[in-house]
């Protein structure tokens, strides 16, 4: 039967990316399933010999059934709380729906699907909650069995339960808080939940039945931040519940102190006032496994992010929105204008060793030029409900097609030539940032800055020539820092250019 592959949808997201190559390591061939090519590829495992690859969204029912056909089984790990999904409950809705219709046309063994704890009569129960629930009930009541695991916080290095822990907790001595800190939960290690995943599908004993799965420690939230503040050596924080501090409020105060936005923080802040506690167990009997204390969770995450080796983010999920014009700066296909901004130096050096900080870029090594005004901008976009600066990037050094870069997503990544960003800030239009290296005649390198607009309407094309003399005196200068960054001279510029095509012609659509 491992001649047939298993499905895993959400393959890029934050537990999908880190099951595969555990399925992989075991010898089962995968099928990994997203919605964009080019970010599967680019992912470590993306070139396994036992992996395959397919594009494939779980709202659409064709790519859908084309990605489950001939497989063994299928884990259904997607959901749709993004900023983009305006009822992420119906678009759950129909993604169950179209998972059990074609799970059951290719007559799969079994699904496996990861949601949460919660009592579905509690009148007090979140919309998220509600939602992950239904879904499992539409794929139970399939004609393929499924297994349901059900769990609560999930704790581990880029998780965005975790994110929110450790920004809270690092920015916070003091905290006014809602009374849902004083809940009973019961969060499971990130190491623990993939061990329960992978080993279901072999076991007979959990084909079609509903698990609870959960940590060793019962505890209340406020006790999981003073367990969080201890192993990060912080001073004890003080946490005060208050009446007036509502989930919801609580959520935007999130938003402004964590790098996850409101979208995301508002369900995960809501369903907290309910208490999420396994009360069936069975599961430690069946696939038994030393299950990982909070304590010791939360050491390994803070170790990982210090040794820079996180495997997967909650931001890595979500679609690349890659706006048509990209292909080809086509500005009358646009509907529009399109405005660029661009600047290039020559360098006595190499491809790679340009490449190095161009690769580095964000996050804590910064914009090598007038860091305080990227900070301000990610300030004031984070104010306006955007998602600012504090992503960051999941490794400090390496780029992958559909990582977040503070307020950037990379859309292509081509060393030692091309990286490609897309605006996900608040912006009046779209906007991309691009960084080209190429060698020229005389054994020189020339690097290339280039910011690309679409303004929508006056709005725009007025904070676009705004901004136009700071994007002018910004670029020179990260151009110059950056020649410094690697020591090697200028032999010209920074210069202003006009581009006659943009690199980005040259990527196929359908790979994005």
């Amino acid at each position: 039967m491992r001649s047939k592959p298993i499905l895993v949808t959400g393959a890029t997201g934050y537990v999908g990316g880190r099951l595969i190559p555990r399925l992989l390591e075991a010898g089962y061939r995968v099928r990994a399933m997203g919605r964009s090519i080019a970010k599967l590829k680019s992912r470590p495992w993306g070139t396994h010999p036992n992996i395959e690859l397919t594009e494939g969204d779980v709202l659409e029912f064709e790519s859908l059934r084309k990605s489950v056909s001939g497989c063994r089984a299928a884990y259904y790990l997607v959901h749709s709380m993004n900023p983009l999904q305006k009822d992420f409950a119906a678009a759950d809705r129909k993604g169950a729906q179209n998972m059990a219709l074609s799970a059951a046309e290719a007559g799969l063994e079994k699904i496996i699907y990861l949601g949460g704890l919660g009592n579905e009569q509690d009148p007090n129960l979140s919309e998220h909650l509600k939602s992950r629930l239904e879904v499992a009930k539409i794929l139970q009541s399939g004609k393929i069995p499924t297994t349901f695991l059900r769990a609560a916080m999930i704790l581990g290095s880029g998780s965005a339960s975790f994110e929110i822990l450790r920004y809270l907790m690092d920015r916070l001595p003091v905290m006014f808080t809602p009374r849902w800190v004083n809940t009973p939960c019961q969060p499971i290690s990130i190491r623990n939940v993939l061990k329960y995943l992978e080993n279901c599908l072999e076991s007979n004993e959990t084909i079609g039945q509903t698990f609870d799965i959960g940590g060793p420690d019962v505890l209340t939230y406020k006790a999981l931040m003073q367990i969080y503040a201890e192993e990060a050596k912080l001073p004890r924080r003080w946490i005060i519940p208050v009446s007036f501090m509502t989930p919801r409020l609580s959520a935007y105060w999130i938003h402004l102190i964590s790098p996850v936005p409101a979208s995301i923080a508002i369900p995960l802040a809501e369903g907290l006032s309910v208490p999420v506690v396994c009360k069936d167990n069975r599961i430690q009997s069946i696939i038994p496994q030393r299950l990982l204390s909070c304590r010791e969770t939360i050491r390994l995450a803070l170790e990982r992010i210090q040794q820079e080796q996180v495997e997967t983010r909650w931001s890595d999920a979500g679609v690349l929105n890659i706006p048509e014009w990209t292909y080809c700066g086509d500005a009358a296909y646009a509907g529009g204008t399109i405005l660029e901004c661009g600047y290039y130096v020559r360098l006595r050096a190499n491809a790679m060793e340009v490449w190095e900080p161009i690769s580095k870029i964000g996050g804590h090594t910064g914009w090598y030029f007038g860091n305080f005004l990227w900070k301000i901008r990610g300030g004031l976009d984070r104010l306006i409900g955007g998602i600012g600066l504090r992503r960051g990037r999941r490794h400090p050094a390496k780029l992958f097609v559909g990582d977040a870069l503070d307020f950037w997503r990379v859309l292509d990544v081509e060393p030692p030539n091309h990286l490609l960003l897309l605006a996900e800030m608040k912006n009046p239009g779209e906007a991309l940032l691009e960084f080209r290296i190429t060698t020229i005649e005389n054994g020189e390198i020339e690097l290339q800055q280039l910011s690309r607009f679409l303004p929508k309407g006056l709005g725009g094309i007025l904070y676009w020539y705004a901004i136009y003399p700071i994007h002018q005196w910004l670029f020179g200068g990260m151009l110059r820092k950056i020649a410094e960054s690697i020591g090697k001279p200028i032999s010209y510029g920074p210069k202003r250019f006009t581009p006659k095509l943009n690199k980005s012609c040259d990527i196929r659509s359908n790979q994005l």
